[in-house]
C-alpha cells in the first residue's frame, strides 16, 4: 500500500485538488514560503541546472519555481489529468515538456540528459519497487555530473507501528469511531501515515543507489506531522566520484515540523 493502481485512482480521479496542490503547503504558511524557507535552502547548490527532470509534479506546485533555474525541464507523472493541467498552466513556457508515465518509467527522458532530478511530496506514496525502478533508470538518464533530490517514505523503518495501523484499519468502522475520539491508536503511536508507502526506508534507498551504480551522498530523516517518528527521508544522490560526491552525511531531524510552524509565521512577513 499504496499500489500504482491505487495511486492512479487517487490522483487522477478521487482527489479533487481543491487548491491545485497548494493545500499541501498550508502548515508551512503556503507554497511560496515552503519553497523559499524549506526547499530552496536544501537544493540551492544544485541550481541552476541546464536540464531538470521533475518526477510526479502534480499540478506544478514546485514546477513554477524550478522552471526559472534551468534551460529545459521535463515533468513525468502517472496522472494524465495532472499532466494536462501542467501543459495548460505552463503553455507559454516552450522549454517545458510534460509526459504521462506508468508510475515507474522514464522512457520519455533521453539518456545522459538530466542534470538535476527532483521530486518532493509525491514519492512518499511510492513503494520500494517504484523507487528502485526509478534509480535504475536514472543511472542512464543523469549526465556525468547529474544529481538527484528525492523525498520518499521511511515508514517501513517502523514495522511495529505499520502492523498495528494495518490491524486498526481492519476493525469495523463503528469501533474505529469509538476509539478515535478517545485518542486511540493513532495518538498512542504519534504517527499519521499520510498514505505513505509502508515498504520503503532510507536504508533501502542507499542500497538501491549502490545496486544501480549511483551514490547516496546524504540523507535527512524527517518527521512530517506530530510525533517523533521520522516517517520521511530526503535523499540526495549522484554518480560515484562526481563533483557532488564529497560527503556521506546522515541527519535525523525531528524538528522539521517545528520549522514548518516558524515558516508559517515568517510567511506573514515575507511572502505574498
Amino acid at each position: 500500500m499504496p499500489t500504482l493502481a491505487q495511486n492512479l485512482k487517487m490522483w487522477d480521479g478521487q482527489y479533487l485538488w481543491p487548491h491545485e496542490g497548494d493545500e499541501w503547503s498550508a502548515q508551512f504558511g503556503g507554497t511560496e514560503a515552503m519553497w523559499w524557507f524549506a526547499l530552496y535552502p536544501r537544493i540551492h547548490r544544485f541550481l541552476p541546472a541546464p536540464t531538470i527532470l521533475e518526477i510526479a509534479p502534480g499540478r506544478g506546485r514546485w514546477t513554477q519555481f524550478l522552471k526559472s533555474h534551468c534551460q529545459s525541464m521535463i515533468g513525468v507523472d502517472i496522472s494524465e489529468k495532472c499532466i494536462e493541467y501542467c501543459r495548460t498552466r505552463f503553455a507559454t513556457e516552450t522549454n517545458l515538456k510534460f509526459h504521462v508515465n506508468d508510475g515507474s518509467s522514464l522512457a520519455a527522458v533521453p539518456d545522459s540528459s538530466v542534470d538535476f532530478v527532483f521530486s518532493f511530496d509525491s514519492l512518499v506514496h511510492a513503494e520500494r519497487e517504484v523507487i528502485e525502478a526509478y534509480l535504475v533508470q536514472l543511472e542512464r538518464k543523469l549526465t556525468p555530473n547529474g544529481v538527484g533530490f528525492f523525498h520518499h517514505s521511511n515508514l517501513g523503518a517502523y514495522p511495529g507501528r505499520v502492523a498495528i495501523m494495518r490491524h486498526y484499519r481492519r476493525l469495523p468502522l463503528a469501533i474505529r469511531r469509538r476509539v478515535l475520539p478517545q485518542g486511540g491508536i493513532e495518538s498512542v503511536l504519534s504517527i499519521h501515515t499520510g498514505w505513505r508507502a509502508t515498504s520503503m526506508t532510507a536504508a533501502l534507498f542507499r542500497q538501491y543507489c549502490q545496486q544501480a551504480g549511483l551514490k547516496c551522498i546524504s540523507q535527512e530523516l524527517i518527521n512530517w506531522t506530530r510525533g517523533r517518528c521520522l516517517v520521511d527521508s530526503i535523499s540526495i544522490f549522484s554518480r560515484p566520484n562526481s563533483p557532488w560526491d564529497t560527503k556521506d552525511a546522515y541527519l535525523r531531524n525531528g524538528e522539521f515540523v517545528d520549522v514548518g510552524r516558524l515558516t508559517s509565521r515568517l510567511a506573514q512577513l515575507y511572502c505574498r
